[in-house]
């Protein structure tokens, strides 16, 4: 996994200082004993941290590793998401019992439909109890606040139930404040046919699904029809619809979609020259890195800078079916960097037929190497269709 090494010794330790890059990377100092447990971390500056770990021992309280270090494993980085992943992989493949406690990652919050109850219902999670069930995940939010508004805030516009029960369905039952609002079919006393609260729970799971395009082209489709019809009363509460879903959907972050249909390429500065990264996402799964040189090679000039990226993307093949923890693990990788005030690299998601936007993507390259700000003209929901 780490791609270089260094013998130390102590006696001639500054050929392993001045042999060590002075730039970001993730390491792993071990002894001669392999039963002995390595020092795994990373680094802004290799060398630096390697004096201050392996130097001579000074009369203060910090940790010194020089009597106990035979070998220095490295590699170099290129940017801080580079570094993280890096480092949990290895934390992952070096403790595999503790590694989650070395990392303590903070899991994604995503919106559930349990699909799986025979009155399917909405929720807030940060666990995905398995993988191929019948219940679908949204995510990943910045917070459980943010999540569980844009869930209540979506499911006005509906009638699925918003109780945490499992329902028996029964007349006599008096139902609740949602049902005598006529915000909830009330399959609890049975007030819809199960065919009709399941076609309802269709249409918030098609909702979910477009991330709020199929309602909002829906109840726009019926304005119009309405207003063409001149019944411009029902075209006026159709349109104040519309203006009411409008603020729900453009509080949605990007990156919130179904979870087994996140897919993404994200490019990230690297630590070769004239070259970026790529990590590739699928259904949350994070791939990489690759490395990606700015210049073709001689036999690739005939190829277009789109034609080049789709090659060394291919290379990239998608990670195998993983465990439902490995997943929510790098969904919190992969939220933490999303949601930075501050953020390097940029992310670029497939479109509705699966495909990438090249020409954005070869712009995002050229903006990463160059190191200039991120494009981020697009970023909500509400404009997410222009780019499908």
């Amino acid at each position: 996994m780490l791609t270089e090494r260094l013998e130390f010794v102590p006696t001639r330790d500054a050929g392993a200082f001045a042999a060590a890059p002075a730039a970001p990377a993730v390491f792993v100092l071990r002894g001669d004993d392999p039963q002995a447990e390595p020092y795994v971390s990373k680094t802004a500056n290799l060398r630096r941290r390697l004096h201050r770990l392996l130097g001579p021992p000074e009369l203060s309280r910090r940790l010194n590793l020089r009597d106990r270090v035979r070998w220095i494993d490295y590699t170099a980085t290129g940017s801080d998401f580079e570094s993280g992943f890096l480092l949990y992989r290895l934390l992952r493949s070096t403790f595999p019992k503790t590694y989650s406690d070395r990392l303590r990652l903070r899991f994604a919050p995503l919106l559930k439909l349990h699909m799986e109850n025979e009155f399917p219902r909405a929720s807030i999670t940060t666990r995905l109890r398995r993988l191929g069930g019948r219940s679908v995940y949204y995510g990943p939010f910045p917070s459980r606040a943010s999540a569980e508004k844009f869930a209540n805030d979506s499911l006005d516009f509906f009638k699925m139930r918003r109780c945490v029960d499992d329902l028996h369905p029964d007349p006599n039952f008096p139902g609740c404040i949602y049902s005598e609002m006529k915000m909830c079919l009330a399959p609890c006393f049975k007030g819809c046919s199960d065919d009709e609260y399941h076609a309802e729970v269709a249409r918030v799971q098609q909702y979910f699904d477009s991330a709020g395009e199929s309602l909002l082209r829906d109840t726009s489709l019926q304005r119009d029809q309405a207003s063409s019809n001149l019944e411009f009363e029902n075209a006026a509460t159709l349109h104040a619809r519309v203006e009411k879903l409008k603020p729900v959907l453009s509080q949605l972050p990007e990156i919130v979609r179904r979870i087994d249909q996140l897919a993404a390429v994200m490019v990230q500065p690297s630590a070769l020259p004239d070259s970026v990264t790529f990590f590739r996402i699928d259904a949350g799964l994070i791939t990489g890195p690759l490395s990606f040189p700015i210049q073709a090679s001689e036999r690739a000039k005939s190829q277009s800078m789109e034609s080049r990226v789709q090659s060394a993307l291919a290379t990239l093949s998608a990670p195998a079916s993983k465990s439902a923890v490995e997943t929510m693990e790098h969904l919190a990788i992969l939220r933490r960097w999303f949601y930075r005030s501050t953020r390097i690299g940029e992310l670029f998601f497939v479109n509705s037929k699966g495909e990438l936007p090249l020409r954005r993507l070869v712009r995002g390259i050229a903006r990463v190497y160059r190191g200039e700000k991120p494009d981020i003209t697009v970023t909500t929901a509400e404009n997410r269709a222009s780019l499908s």
